[in-house]
């Protein structure tokens, strides 16, 4: 079987691109802008869970993964056919945009 999936990637400044990309491009990954790529994987299924756990394991076994990079995987979940995305590896940082809005909505303050 085979998954279509995306890949965005932050490794910082010493991170080891070198083997990501030589991955990527095994893979015949396509850019999809800055630090983002599609491809196709052959998997047994195509269930979320398998495909993040065959792609972890993956790039695992051919990139030194350090604590502070990003992986973030999207994939279509063939169980309800809903995309889903979950980070390979690192977590979550505060969005840059955050503060931008000046929402409409003003709240009430409580002494």
């Amino acid at each position: 079987m085979t998954a279509h999936i995306v890949l965005s990637y932050d490794l910082g400044l010493k991170g080891d691109y070198a083997n990501l990309y030589r991955t990527l491009d095994e893979y015949k990954a396509i850019e999809c802008g800055n630090n983002v790529a599609a491809l196709a994987v052959d998997i047994p299924a195509t269930d979320f869970d398998t495909v993040y756990n065959v792609v972890q394991q993956l790039l695992a076994s051919r990139v030194s993964i350090s604590s502070t990079d990003r992986i973030y995987l999207i994939a279509k979940d063939s169980n309800d056919n809903k995309m889903k995305g979950k980070f390979l590896f690192g977590n979550r940082r505060r969005a840059p945009w955050e503060g931008y809005f000046n929402g409409a909505h003003e709240e009430t303050d409580v002494f």
